[in-house]
């Protein structure tokens, strides 16, 4: 593979280092329809999953940094950031367990199940675990220094100075299947929100 490509580039479950995320943000203290999520913030110790039919996305990098959950260990995660992306049949899972008297209980929520008004997100970042999607890629550059990116919002947090990054014109993702840690936006419009409580596991995917 070349270290840049011009043009159309298409993978197909392209692993986690190699591919943007999908728009989502935190169950907990989710704005209803839309709102500003701070850019900054202390991470949960839990993983949330998100899936999604479609996002396209305008403006995006990619580069590795290092979180630390609550009560837990640092891990390495791939940050994806986009200027703005739209986002068609949203759902959003997270588990919650030892609810007293009601033990194991699922978060669900989704969103923009209509295809001609999606979700819409601006200044997008979001800490990615793992991501399974075709993706296809607008004028990608992969393997350009962190501190040299020209597109997409610009890097947060702490970053390895000169290290690997990617970045590309436009993202399109189709059949998103993802576990990430956090998300924050400038905005976050939700279309048609559902919110709903299970008992157990009964996650997006």
């Amino acid at each position: 593979m070349e270290s840049q490509a011009r043009g159309g580039t298409r993978w197909r479950r392209f692993g986690l280092v190699m591919v943007p995320s999908v728009a989502a943000t935190a169950v907990i203290g989710i704005a209803l329809s839309q709102g500003a999520l701070a850019a900054s913030f202390a991470v949960s110790g839990q993983e949330f999953k998100v899936s999604a039919d479609r996002l396209v996305g305008e403006g995006f990098v990619q580069y590795g940094t290092v979180i630390r959950p609550a009560g837990g260990d640092h891990r390495a995660v791939a940050v994806s950031a986009f200027d703005s992306a739209t986002i068609t049949d949203l759902c959003q899972s997270v588990v919650i367990p030892g609810v007293p008297f009601l033990g194991e209980m699922t978060v669900r929520i989704a969103a923009g199940t209509d295809p001609g008004d999606p979700v819409l997100a601006e200044n997008l970042f979001i800490d990615l675990e793992q991501l399974n999607a075709d993706a296809e890629f607008t004028n990608i550059d992969i393997g350009v220094s962190v501190d040299d990116t020209t597109k997409g919002p610009a890097p947060s947090g702490d970053t390895l100075p000169g290290s690997f990054a990617q970045q590309a014109d436009r993202a399109v993702l189709e059949g998103i299947e993802q576990t990430a840690w956090a998300t924050s936006a400038g905005t976050f419009k939700l279309t048609d929100l559902s919110l709903s409580l299970h008992r157990g596991e009964n996650e997006c995917f």
